[in-house]
């Protein structure tokens, strides 16, 4: 485009030299008219990507990795002049997205709409803008773009397996016996009948019992006899171990977007996601906690909302935190009550942790450890089988999961643990 304008330029400044050395009028009028296309291609340049309409509209500011992100967009010509052409930049940091386009001649006053198709390959958070629209005249003279600084996020949670048998986690309270404690929200074990007040939900009301006294009555529950499950995930900076991957010039890893990346992080922080998913899905009053880097702590519940919200916390993890798997156990396991099910995720091949956890055996707690093997990975080799021996004689239970391994045939089997004490 410079050079056509250096052409016009020039010849402008020639007609002028002509007009002046010959006394003619025809040279001075022929460059008044090719200042005038100058001038006449910079208005329509500028104008060209000004009275324009943009939409964006994200079908959901939440996805998964595995799933599809849909998005639509459409832009409207709210001037009286036509659009030639107009490319769509767009500057989101979602790998893989592709949402640039070419529109192209847009008439006044018309619309014009294009979808895009995006599957989640990487789990995390990121954003969506801004845009570039850029634009010119006919004679390709000038280009002008212009910035729409407008931005949204969208999380992407990581990837969940199904599980189908897990080791089941034992009860406070052999037989399923009442706590005798009433809960504030709905669990299966429905104790009586109080009336009904401003507040309580109508699936709680028992319409017989409103029916024979006449008046509303709501259901009364108690906590579950069955104790509580925490996972704990280690994401200490220590236990990483990954493998490099090769990229293309976009930035995005090579490989099928189902599989994992070669790393302990991503592997155990699906390991979490999949069980956290059990245990919701079976209707598990489920805690978490973990540091990635900072601490990050979830009371037990239960839910979709309580998924949601570990999913939110792994989205983001990292594996920063200087803090040990042993240090995590020391400062969070001494709240745990007898007959807890703590679930261990981790890489660690630090046998302190091993230490720990023969301690919170001998106190009640049930352990169930999913051990990401490092050597798998590339670690250098520790005495692996050592530790796990330690973990095993300790009376917890070792789920071994190493790399490109099915996660789902690793975590559904259920060990035999009528022969272990708890």
């Amino acid at each position: 485009m410079a050079n056509r304008r250096n052409v016009f330029y020039t010849l402008i400044i020639l007609r002028l030299l002509a007009g002046a050395v010959s006394r003619r009028t025809f040279f001075f009028h022929l460059s008044y008219t090719l200042g005038a296309v100058l001038i006449g291609a910079l208005v329509w340049s500028w104008t060209s990507v000004n009275w324009l309409n943009i939409a964006r509209y994200t079908h959901t500011r939440r996805a998964q990795v595995g799933r599809r992100l849909d998005e639509v967009f459409s832009i409207r010509n709210t001037s009286f002049l036509p659009k030639l052409w107009l490319e769509i930049r767009d500057h989101s940091n979602l790998p893989g997205h592709h949402a640039s386009h070419v529109v192209p001649t847009l008439l006044p006053r018309r619309d014009y709409g294009w979808k895009t198709h995006t599957v989640c390959t990487r789990r995390g958070e990121y954003t969506l803008g801004p845009m570039t629209v850029t634009s010119g005249d006919p004679f390709g003279l000038f280009e002008f773009p212009r910035e729409i600084p407008a931005r949204s996020s969208i999380i992407v949670y990581p990837p969940t397996v199904p599980i189908h048998r897990f080791a089941t986690p034992l009860g406070t309270l052999s037989g399923g016996e009442s706590v005798r404690r009433r809960a504030h929200f709905i669990t299966a074990n429905a104790s009586g009948v109080r009336d009904y007040a401003p507040g309580d939900s109508f699936n709680r009301i028992h319409w017989r019992s409103t029916a024979r006294k006449n008046r509303l009555l709501v259901k009364e529950f108690e906590l579950d006899p069955l104790a509580d499950v925490w996972v704990f995930l280690d994401l200490s900076a220590a236990s990483l171990v990954e493998r490099p991957q090769a990229s293309n010039h976009n930035g995005q890893m090579y490989g099928a977007p189902s599989s994992l990346p070669p790393s302990t992080e991503e592997y155990a922080i699906t390991v979490a996601a999949s069980l956290a998913q059990y245990f919701v899905d079976k209707g598990r009053a489920l805690g978490f906690v973990t540091y990635s880097p900072y601490r990050e702590l979830l009371q037990p519940d239960r839910g979709p909302r309580q998924l949601t919200r570990i999913l939110e916390i792994l989205a983001v993890a990292r594996s920063e935190t200087d803090l040990s798997l042993h240090q995590m156990l020391v400062l969070e396991a001494n709240y745990l009550t007898r007959g807890t099910t703590l679930v261990v995720v981790t890489a660690s091949q630090d046998e302190r942790w091993a230490e720990e956890v023969h301690r919170l055996c001998r106190r009640g707690v049930r352990i169930i450890c999913v051990v990401i093997d490092p050597l798998s990975f590339g670690a250098q080799p520790h005495n692996a089988t050592h530790l796990h021996q330690m973990v095993e004689a300790s009376g917890a239970l070792v789920y071994t999961i190493r790399q490109d391994d099915d996660l789902t045939s690793v975590l559904s089997y259920r060990p035999d643990t009528r022969h272990r004490a708890f």
